[in-house]
């Protein structure tokens, strides 16, 4: 069982490898995402041959560690019939996607940056099926949308290639925000967020009278990920991406994500008349409306991507049945679907690789320049119609006997038969177009007449898919049976139905549907051109698109509005709302606080002469920053005064480790600063005119309220009596968190999880400033160099940073070693090593001290978070929850005895990642001013 988290895990390691060795290598690339897949394949063998022995496989096994005890939420993997399925489907599929790109990709494509996005995708699919605990799984999904934005959005240089992505990411990104809270209220109807609870409490939930809003909100996340009515347009519009991520998207990933879904909780939420209305309402249209669009689509990833959305609209419709025996018809097509969906992608693919065109009007004919392609495409797309002796066929007979007992059970012997009878003759008829349209007929004088079979490393992907179709055509129950068996029980959470694969059935209403389908298929495609004209002019004006740019518009228009009338582009607009509505919510706290306002003083601690004069210094400080701050390097000094008297408080009131913080970010803060105000006017306009005298006084009254009222709120929370919550720490600091100095204990230790998701925000501010600031290129009336031999340094202070850098950096490791039982810390120590080596930086000059000391900025943040993460995660892996702390004792030869803590290693990774980004960010600021105007022969300066 042990083996369920490398099988998640592994993708995501592989990930920046394969980017790594792919801007080294091509092939390598590709051959390093193929390894990574099939050690994910072998360590699933593994496991299915354990269960096997242990005769396991038809109950669900689950590993889990604790994360967070106290909310719910586990670290925590499943696998049963479902998730063995998906996850085989993803894997083998996945591998097969590989190959065929690995041929597919142009030479101006960037191979490292496809696979590794193609291997982030794949561990999130793979986290959404393996997942035990539900809010995991809502992590996992939201990783899907993320890494297809990247995967769609692949050929950035092209406009629809990045709408594309955009419109994938909004749909389906506030579908799950919309899984989340359906998640949440599910997790407390049941009682726990484990798939092993929640599955065994269907009765609880559907009389819960939270169960509607619990269905409407995981339907909505099902729905737009499987762009079901009407959420179905974003699919069509990610064709953009490569013909490889759509063959994989379309087949066993992404969109399958929301049937996952559906058949997960199929036992929790099925069985009501709001289930069959709702998902089966929806299924039923997406059915025959991808069916009918696709007839009329003539780009082949078009067609496809719309026939996509009909026989999603299929499986949707099966499970929003609500029997068990749809619920078996669903898994079984499902599995089929993804063997055809995927080798037609790749035909296409491939036609459009060897042709240049996926247009169906100026193609035709290929079947005698690429013969082995049409036959494989002839096969998948007869799979795909229904055609007999293929997969597709057997799954749409039980579709259709499916339809015929439903609509027998509602008292409707024909409506529903009916409709589902058409959707097939569509489907046979859009089928047969793709195949003829493509492969047959009289192709375009403009195609090339060099036209030939790809590499064979591109069809060996499709021949396997195609041999699937046929055997499990000829052979369903040798090589499905218990497959299907497995993953339907699973979805029932029951043993399920009894079923027949047999190739015959007898005369029934399923075959003779199956025969008016193909029939019908047939005369529906012969007219083809009347009933073109007739959509063109009529139906084919209809956009969903539309309707989405027109929403996007309006949601845009109105937060300008919003954003207009808020901020106005003046600071003062912004500070005015945001303290006025404080002040509002403030006011109405008081006023309906029942006791008395103020209570005893008796807790205030003693207020001597030197506080008072160092406040009233303070507040002096304050006011003369307000009447000069025109003169921004002298503010500048000013607010750095400020700074210096808030850490004196902190010493004054017993709080070194906040003294030392205090003091380390006053002096980053400056450097930032003072390098901020090379590129800005030294003196800001004057705000005395008379016309903003209204506004002045305005302002003067709001901030006169904001601090009279901040100040009686303190006064009023610290003058009560209250229950502190500084006891625990003090008592359980050193037994539990190994560690003298509390506030160190509480960062790494009872509020590492916080600690781990600040120094992750701060490392993703670090890049996204990096990203923004390189390359940047300033007019030459702003910058100024300070590389060194461009501009003179002051050489004493050349002299001094090079004797402080050594002392500061010992004094600094000096700080980190200690922080565990002594004021200090990781954060401390970083800011400080960071301010070192910028005063180093500005003293030498940026290039040269760079080719001395080559800090590896990026370096330092990804060890630091890697650190920090492994800390957590070995903590689990024992046992424990999240970043719990582990201590003991190691004697050693003449040092004595010292103290090992987990946590000091947590405490390191936050150095580097304070240091790290810190420096990268001073350094890239500095870098900025190294550009030079370019001075001409003639002595003029270019502009």
């Amino acid at each position: 069982m042990n083996s369920l988290i490398p099988i998640v895990l592994l993708p995501f390691l592989s990930a920046p490898f394969v980017a790594w060795i792919g801007g080294r290598s091509r092939r390598a690339a590709a051959w390093s995402a193929a390894v990574a897949t099939l050690l994910c394949l072998a360590l699933l063998g593994g496991l299915i041959s354990q269960l096997v022995h242990t005769n396991g496989l038809n109950v669900a096994h689950v590993i889990s560690f604790n994360w967070m005890p106290s909310i719910g939420l586990e670290f925590a993997f499943r696998i049963d019939g479902l998730s063995l399925l998906f996850t085989g489907l993803i894997l083998i599929i996945g591998l097969l996607v590989v190959a065929y790109a690995r041929y597919y990709l142009a030479a101006q494509d960037s191979a490292a940056r496809f696979f590794a996005s193609l291997m982030l995708f794949m561990g999130a699919m793979l986290g959404i099926v393996l997942s035990e605990n539900l809010i995991q799984m809502v992590v996992f999904w939201e990783l899907t949308s993320l890494s297809s934005f990247l995967l769609i959005s692949f050929w950035q240089q092209r406009k629809e290639a990045r709408y594309g992505a955009r419109m994938a990411l909004a749909v389906t990104g506030l579908g799950g925000l919309a899984l989340l809270g359906g998640v949440l209220l599910l997790g407390h109807v049941a009682g726990s967020y484990n798939l092993s609870v929640i599955l065994d409490a269907g009765d609880q939930v559907r009389e819960s009278p939270l169960y509607l809003p619990i269905l409407l909100l995981i339907l909505l996340g099902a729905f737009t990920k499987s762009a079901q009515f009407p959420f179905h347009f974003w699919l069509p519009n990610a064709m953009a991406a490569p013909t490889p991520v759509s063959a994989y998207l379309h087949s066993a990933t992404m969109v399958k994500a929301g049937l996952f879904l559906l058949a997960r909780l199929f036992p929790v939420l099925s069985g009501t008349n709001e289930w069959l209305l709702l998902v089966g309402g929806a299924g039923l249209i997406t059915f025959l409306l991808g069916a009918y669009t696709a007839l009329f689509k003539h780009d082949l990833k078009g067609l496809l991507a719309y026939s996509t959305l009909s026989h999603l609209g299929l499986i949707t419709l099966l499970f929003g049945f609500g029997t068990p025996m749809a619920a078996v018809a669903a898994v079984f097509h499902l599995i089929n679907h993804a063997t055809f969906k995927a080798s037609l992608f790749m035909v296409a693919g491939i036609v459009d690789h060897e042709t240049g065109t996926r247009d169906m009007r100026r193609l035709g004919g290929l079947a005698r320049k690429m013969p082995h392609t049409a036959a494989l495409a002839i096969v998948a797309a007869s799979a795909m119609a229904g055609v007999p002796l293929l997969n597709g066929f057997l799954s749409k007979e039980m579709f259709f006997s499916e339809a015929v007992d439903v609509a027998q059970d509602f008292g409707s012997s024909w409506a529903l038969p009916l409709l589902v009878t058409l959707g097939g003759v569509m489907s046979v008829a859009y089928s047969i177009r793709f195949i003829h349209d493509t492969f047959f007929g009289t192709p375009s004088p403009d195609l090339p007449t060099e036209i030939h079979e790809p590499h064979r490393g591109m069809r060996i992907p499709i021949d396997i898919l195609v041999l699937v179709c046929l055997a499990v055509g000829l052979f369903p129950a040798l090589l499905v049976g218990g497959l299907l068996n497995l993953a339907a029980g699973a979805v029932l959470n029951a043993p399920p139905p009894y079923f027949s694969l047999a190739l015959w059935h007898g005369f029934n209403a399923p075959l003779m549907m199956s025969s008016i389908a193909l029939v019908g298929g047939l005369l529906v495609y012969l007219a083809r051109r009347p009933l073109t004209r007739w959509h063109e002019h009529s139906l084919g004006r209809i956009s969903a698109r539309a309707v989405y740019d027109h929403l996007m518009v309006l949601m845009q228009t109105a937060a300008e509005t919003v954003t207009h009338r808020f901020d106005q582009e003046r600071l003062q607009s912004m500070v005015f709302w945001t303290t006025g509505v404080a002040i509002v919510a403030g006011l109405i706290g008081f006023l309906r606080y029942q006791a008395p306002l103020f209570g005893n003083d008796s807790q205030a601690a003693p207020f001597d002469a030197l506080t008072a004069a160092g406040m009233v210094i303070m507040m002096g400080v304050s006011l003369w920053l307000v009447r000069h701050h025109r003169q921004r390097l002298f503010a500048l000094l000013l607010m750095s005064v400020l700074g210096l008297g808030v850490s004196l408080l902190f010493v004054r009131f017993s709080a070194p480790d906040l003294a030392l913080t205090q003091l380390s970010v006053e002096v980053i803060t400056v450097i930032l600063m003072l390098l901020a105000l090379r590129y800005l006017p030294q003196q800001t306009r004057s705000e005395l005119d008379p016309k903003n005298r209204p506004r002045i006084r305005r302002d003067a009254v709001i901030a006169v309220l904001s601090g009279v009222g901040i100040a009686l709120f303190t006064y009023a929370v610290m003058s009560r009596d209250y229950e502190t919550i500084a006891g625990y720490f003090l008592a359980n600091s050193l037994t539990e968190g190994g560690g003298h100095n509390v506030v160190n204990v509480i960062l790494v230790d009872f509020r590492g999880y916080d600690t781990f998701g600040e120094i992750s925000v701060l490392a993703l501010a670090a890049l996204g400033v990096y990203a923004l600031l390189q390359g940047m290129r300033l007019p030459p009336a702003v910058s100024a160099p300070i590389a060194s031999g461009r501009i003179a340094h002051a050489q004493l202070l050349q002299t001094v940073s090079r004797l402080l850098l050594p002392m500061t950096l010992m004094f600094g490791i000096y700080i980190l070693l200690r922080g565990h039982n002594a004021p200090g810390g990781g954060f401390i120590s970083g800011l400080i090593i960071a301010s070192a080596l910028m005063t180093q930086y500005l003293a030498q000059g940026i290039d040269s001290s760079e080719r001395a000391l080559s800090v590896p900025t990026h370096g330092a943040i990804a060890l630091g978070l890697f650190l920090a993460l492994g800390t957590g995660l070995g903590s689990i892996v024992l046992g424990y929850p999240f970043l719990t702390s582990a201590f003991t004792h190691v004697h050693l030869p003449v040092v004595g005895d010292v103290e090992v803590a987990s946590a000091m290693l947590f405490d390191l990774g936050v150095f580097f990642v304070v240091m790290g980004a810190s420096v990268l960010m001073l350094t890239q600021m500095a870098k900025l001013t190294q550009v030079e105007p370019t001075v001409h022969a003639s002595g003029q300066v270019a502009k």
